[in-house]
């Protein structure tokens, strides 16, 4: 990516990088997609519920880069802003965070940069979520320019905490009143308990279904045998 700036220092190089990384979201929408219909297909199941993606802000870049103590730039940008493209991967279930997890990195044409398993060492505000950052090739006429984006997977009420605690972010500017933030790390809490009990009875149904499917082809193999017991009976 820093060498595809080199060859763009004029005064569409903020249109090229933001090409570049609407480039790569399309290309891990694509990929997750595709990931999603063939676990349905071979499984009949299909652990992404909705994907969302997003390109940050200039105004967001700008403050992120300042907040860290970098100047601005597109150098900057690149260097030190993972986020900039953003996939949002919702799950109903914390067992396909994982899931999902394990084949984005069997993935060959992505290369895992680093993960942050929010999951498993939640922030102190109660935040849980898997982090992925990968870059993806992107083909240009004349390059291959490798692109950053970022992976988020997370169960739908991991999401709901998260947005509303994103918005309380921003309302207080980081400095929100310790009860919001006291009642906020409750609901974390609760959050938490629905997501393994959501979890716990979404294996006993599918565990249930598969007793009775089990049943039903013990029943059709007694009903088949019966019959033949009383045609060979019938034939003597």
């Amino acid at each position: 990516m820093e060498a595809a700036i080199k060859n763009y220092e004029d005064v569409d190089s903020w249109k090229t990088i933001m090409f570049l990384y609407n480039a790569a979201l399309k290309e891990v929408e694509t990929k997750l997609e595709i990931l999603n219909e063939e676990f349905k297909h071979v499984h009949r199941y299909n652990p992404i519920e909705y994907i969302k993606t997003r390109i940050k802000s200039p105004e967001s870049i700008v403050k992120k880069l300042k907040r860290n103590g970098h100047e601005t730039s597109i150098e900057n940008m690149v260097r030190y802003v993972n986020d900039i493209a953003g996939v949002r991967l919702i799950c109903s279930f914390t067992s396909d965070i994982y899931r999902l997890a394990e084949m984005i990195g069997n993935q060959s044409d992505l290369k895992v940069l680093s993960i942050k398993d929010y999951i498993k060492n939640p922030k102190n505000s109660g935040y849980k979520s898997y982090h992925m950052l990968v870059s993806v090739p992107i083909f240009l006429s004349d390059s291959v320019v490798d692109t950053k984006v970022e992976i988020q997977i997370r169960t739908i009420a991991m999401d709901f905490w998260a947005s509303l605690e994103h918005k309380i972010y921003y309302k207080f500017e980081g400095n929100a009143p310790e009860y919001i933030s006291r009642d906020l790390k409750e609901c974390a809490l609760m959050v938490s308990e629905l997501d393994e009990r959501m979890l716990s009875l979404n294996e006993a149904i599918r565990s249930c279904l598969e007793q009775q499917e089990s049943g039903e082809w013990r029943q059709d193999d007694d009903d088949d045998e019966r019959k033949e017991k009383s045609a060979a009976a019938h034939n003597k």
